[in-house]
């Protein structure tokens, strides 16, 4: 069976090369850093344990709105807060986001965890280009998947069997 190659017009194209021609003018960077160079609205999930953090991030001023309160109010410990600031801290934006999540479910270390893991994907989400890889390398785009295991049958908690008595 012989191969033949009927060739066919195409309007516009010359001839096929492997170089990628030139972007227009309205797809360069420069054209989109001006357009996305402020900070971009976003929204993300975290989750830890029983915990579920939902995460929205504004422009603003570093203004933090957990539950209706601020984040000295809902976490006292400072090893939390600082836990919660770690992704602005990594991409240097402290104070340029105001962030605002509900919180339910699990514990005050839980929340912190999925408040993190939250407050990271929205940061990923707002400028994926620059933020994702220091994010990533930081470990803070990973799901902690650690939940508490299971009780099982005929035993006290999830290992602890009954204690063996020989007489």
């Amino acid at each position: 069976m012989a191969e033949t190659t009927a060739e066919i017009p195409v309007e516009g194209v010359e001839e096929y090369t492997t170089e990628t021609p030139e972007a227009p003018q309205e797809y360069t960077s420069e054209s989109l850093a001006s357009r996305f160079g402020e900070p971009q609205p976003a929204a993300g999930t975290g989750r830890r344990k029983n915990a579920i953090a939902r995460v929205r991030i504004i422009p603003g001023t570093g203004q933090w709105k957990i539950n209706g309160r601020t984040l000295e109010g809902y976490f006292p410990n400072k090893v939390h807060q600082q836990e919660v600031n770690e992704p602005f801290k990594v991409l240097e934006l402290e104070d340029r986001y105001d962030v605002v999540a509900r919180i339910s479910g699990g514990g005050i270390s839980g929340q912190a965890g999925a408040l993190r893991l939250g407050v990271a994907r929205a940061l990923n989400e707002a400028d994926v280009d620059n933020n994702r890889g220091p994010l990533k390398k930081a470990g803070f785009l990973t799901r902690d998947a650690r939940a508490v295991e299971r009780k099982k049958a005929g035993l006290k908690k999830a290992r602890k069997g009954t204690q063996y008595s020989k007489r």
